[in-house]
């Protein structure tokens, strides 16, 4: 299963904190255990005299320090590969999956204006726009292009872990994949103050089953399925087939509409043509 953001920074957080809360746990164990061990006991003898640290003086755990320096070591041992396993993940983060080096992969071009999005799709040979909301698909790689045409802007998608700035004549490149399938309200969201509509500077995220989308790209009918979805005659979790049903009803109705159009039309030359012949 394609990694996405949101699991790269969920596991991230977790191996810190469970590292963090096992250091903590272990740490604690052992202030308490040397607490209780030199505790001040009068009327006994104190077997670890020699053993109890010193005020002023580093503690160096007996033996000439070995547990000393076992700890130090220790500790640089689990810093050092936090460092280099975060860095790795983080190069993922940076780099994106093997899927975004080919040409295969949904491709959006985002243009920030004061203020909405404007969406320029190149997928699968083909081009659209979308404007007011952002429409992928689920469990696919999505590569997102971010620049402006006035003022500073940034798009992002919190919940996909996703922020690119969009600076007037400048490109920034970001990826994400979405897993589940929705319509997520404002989900996109500037977040950089660019004038007074900044606030409502935000847009759906519709995530659309990933065959459903292949067939409404290949059909060259976003518009359609976007009204479609808005009059829930169709849905996100819609197939194919019911897509493709959809639109063979929509033909249907319009070849209705132009037959009745030309029915009047004949009808009302008729009733010209009549009038002309009384006269």
């Amino acid at each position: 299963m394609l990694q996405t953001r949101v699991d790269v920074f969920e596991l991230i957080f977790l191996v810190f904190l469970g590292l963090g809360t096992l250091v903590g746990i272990v740490v604690v164990s052992y202030i308490m255990y040397n607490a209780y061990k030199y505790r001040d006991a009068d009327g006994i003898d104190d077997p670890y005299a020699d053993d109890r640290p010193v005020l002023g003086e580093l503690p160096v755990g007996g033996q000439g320090g070995k547990k000393l320096f076992l700890s130090f070591g220790l500790s640089a041992i689990i810093v050092v590969s936090l460092i280099i396993w975060t860095y790795g993940m983080l190069l993922y983060v940076e780099d994106g999956p093997d899927e975004l080096e080919g040409d295969d992969h949904v491709q959006i071009d985002v243009e920030a204006e004061a203020f909405l999005f404007t969406y320029n799709y190149d997928y699968e040979d083909t081009e659209f726009t979308v404007i007011d909301e952002l429409v992928i698909p689920e469990g696919e790689p999505v590569e997102v292009n971010v620049t402006a045409t006035d003022v500073w802007h940034t798009f992002g998608i919190s919940q996909e872990r996703v922020k690119a700035d969009a600076i007037p004549g400048e490109y920034h490149n970001t990826w994400f994949v979405a897993d589940d399938a929705g319509v997520y309200e404002n989900a996109v969201e500037c977040f950089e103050l660019c004038g007074d509509g900044h606030s409502g500077m935000q847009h759906d995220l519709v995530v659309i089953d990933a065959d459903l989308f292949d067939a409404v790209v290949e059909a060259d009918a976003m518009s359609e399925f976007r009204s479609a979805l808005g009059a829930d005659e169709l849905s996100i979790d819609s197939t194919p087939d019911e897509f493709e049903a959809y639109m063979d009803a929509q033909e249907e109705d319009d070849e209705d509409d132009d037959g009745e159009e030309n029915d009047g039309d004949e009808e009302e030359n008729n009733d010209t043509d009549e009038e002309d012949e009384d006269e």
